[in-house]
């Protein structure tokens, strides 16, 4: 699972056994959530972050969208 961002605490990665859609998981402490990137960002799992910690992640990953998925199609395609 190769970390491809670490922000403010926050680390970004993907599972090498997943596929699409595309997508990021995101930690930081012992919380856990996972983001579609494609069609849209869009929450598909929090698993102890709260609603400020959230908003914050959506920021850095609008501030990082290119990066992440070009990170994306370089790990899986």
């Amino acid at each position: 699972m190769p970390t491809v961002l670490l922000v403010n605490g926050y680390r970004f990665f993907f599972y090498m056994n997943e596929l699409l859609p595309v997508h990021i998981h995101v930690s930081k402490g012992g919380s856990h959530a996972k983001f579609n990137l494609i069609p849209e960002i869009e929450l598909v799992l929090n698993r102890g972050f709260k609603v400020k910690e959230l908003k914050e992640v959506v920021t850095l990953i609008i501030e990082h969208y290119d990066f992440l998925i070009k990170k994306w199609n370089e790990t899986f395609n």
